[in-house]
């Protein structure tokens, strides 16, 4: 069966051409997962028969724009772009974390969406979205929907997008104006690596100087990143010190589900994540930060 190639130029039309297709298609945003899975499947003489829907032209979701409720981020945006872009302080982790995707030239190809719908529980771009409290913009035959990020990605290469939906954008409400946030990774190098363990942290302190918010999520160490309420929780309203990561514990982290595989034991992972929690919050903790107007 030959393969076609589907480039349509609306929404309306990608949505129409996935509803009519009699099987599954292949959904082609920056292409960097897409190309190496069909490589290794005719490997192995695996058939290749999807159809592929190439969303690279289609306006609804490209962009990143600036509205007085937060921020909508589309999802054909690359990584790249997200790097560049002007975003407040308080994405400063997500900025980091694309950085950390794959080398330059993937960075300049792989979009945020596709990172998403990929589900990797090591997704970079999770971890800081999910401390930035956003959420997703889908779009089916019968209008559209949004859901927080940490309902979306359900598992590892698990999502809650219907077949006949497609992933539009991503949205971040407004953050403090004095919210700052910070990115870390471990991997077995410090470039063009899958991660071990990641944590992004945001924080914001209120008038008297006090921990006003703080968001703390891990990834890699779980079949989804998720966050650290109970960490959260207890820091709220505490004056920041340095002193205060050094109280989060190994207890602290009894959500996360790490597993053994081929870059580390779950046992390591666990260990990994704490030190780069405690890492993060005192390095945000450490520095100038601004209180509340």
């Amino acid at each position: 069966m030959t393969t076609r190639y589907l480039r349509p130029r609306s929404l309306t039309e990608a949505l129409q051409l996935k509803a009519e297709s009699a099987m599954p298609l292949t959904v082609l945003a920056g292409g960097t997962d897409v190309y190496p899975v069909r490589t290794q499947r005719a490997a192995w003489f695996e058939p290749q028969n999807r159809d592929l829907l190439d969303l690279s032209l289609i306006p609804e979701l490209a962009g990143i724009d600036h509205g007085p409720d937060g921020i909508r981020i589309g999802a054909m945006a690359t990584w790249s772009a997200i790097a560049e872009a002007d975003f407040p302080p308080a994405f400063d982790a997500l900025k980091q974390a694309s950085r950390q995707v794959g080398g330059v030239q993937i960075q300049n190809r792989a979009t945020i969406g596709g990172n998403l719908c990929n589900a990797s529980p090591a997704a970079d771009g999770v971890p800081p979205l999910l401390a930035l409290e956003a959420e997703v913009e889908l779009a089916g035959p019968h209008g559209s929907r949004r859901l927080p990020l940490a309902s979306f990605v359900l598992g590892n290469r698990k999502t809650a997008l219907a077949p006949d939906e497609l992933l539009v954008a991503i949205h971040v409400p407004a953050q403090p104006a004095q919210a700052r946030s910070t990115f870390k990774k471990l991997g077995a190098r410090a470039y063009l690596v899958i991660s071990i363990a990641s944590v992004a942290i945001n924080l914001a302190l209120d008038e008297q100087g006090r921990i006003a918010s703080l968001r703390i999520a891990v990834g890699a160490c779980a079949a989804a990143p998720q966050r650290l309420s109970a960490i959260e929780a207890r820091l709220l309203g505490q004056l920041p010190s340095p002193a205060l990561a050094e109280s989060v514990s190994a207890s602290d982290l009894a959500p996360l589900s790490p597993i053994d595989d081929v870059r580390a034991s779950a046992a390591y992972r666990r260990d990994a994540a704490l030190v780069l929690v405690r890492r993060a919050l005192a390095g945000l903790l450490s520095s100038p930060l601004e209180v509340a107007a």
